[in-house]
């Protein structure tokens, strides 16, 4: 037996959670196939926060600024490697004179 892992926008997590208290939690759980644990957890997370309450958690990072981290790291260690030649060349200039 395979899992199948499903996402669940916030406006489908809601509809179940009304769908519930109409039709009962057994009824609706067999229907969407839903854990009863995976149900209570949405319906307390919306309890506490609403709809905020039922947006992933996850944090979801942009591709074009993960590119962008990459590159200023990568200028930030160009930077330091020419600041220590820059230092080394001038510690030689004071040993020569």
């Amino acid at each position: 037996m395979s899992i199948i892992k499903r996402k669940w926008s916030e406006a489908q997590k809601l509809q179940i959670i009304q769908e519930v208290e109409m039709n009962g939690l057994q009824e609706t759980l067999r229907k969407y196939n839903l854990s009863q644990s995976l149900f209570h957890k949405w319906r307390r997370a919306y309890n506490g926060e609403g709809m905020n309450g039922l947006k992933p958690r996850y944090k979801t990072v942009d591709p074009a600024v993960r590119g962008l981290e990459q590159e200023n790291e990568r200028l930030k260690r160009i930077i330091a490697k020419q600041a220590l030649e820059i230092e080394f060349k001038d510690e030689l200039l004071k040993k020569s004179h």
